[in-house]
């Protein structure tokens, strides 16, 4: 009897474990297939990081030259306004 024991547990058994084996099988290449797509979006979101990255430096850039020519316009703005000041002055005389 204890060798029939033996016989009917890999009987009952072997059938489950391979249902088990294969379902495990099965998870795995789930779990490998959203490993690859979470490795391509992830390249996807850092390209399109890098792509922001460099547009907010381009407009950096472009802010950055238009404010130095506001700067440099500026001297000239004020003696202009300095000489429209002598001008109305010199229309009330």
């Amino acid at each position: 009897m204890v060798e029939k024991v033996p016989s009917w547990i890999e009987r009952l058994l072997l059938p489950k474990l391979s249902d088990i084996t294969g379902e495990m099988k099965a998870i795995n290449a789930r779990i490998y297939a959203l490993d690859k797509s979470i490795g391509s979006l992830r390249n996807e979101m850092m390209a399109r990081f890098e792509a922001v990255h460099k547009e907010i430096g381009s407009l950096r850039n472009e802010t950055s030259t238009r404010f130095e020519s506001l700067e440099k316009r500026l001297p000239m703005m004020e003696k202009l306004a300095e000489l429209e000041v002598r001008l109305a002055r010199l229309e009330e005389k």
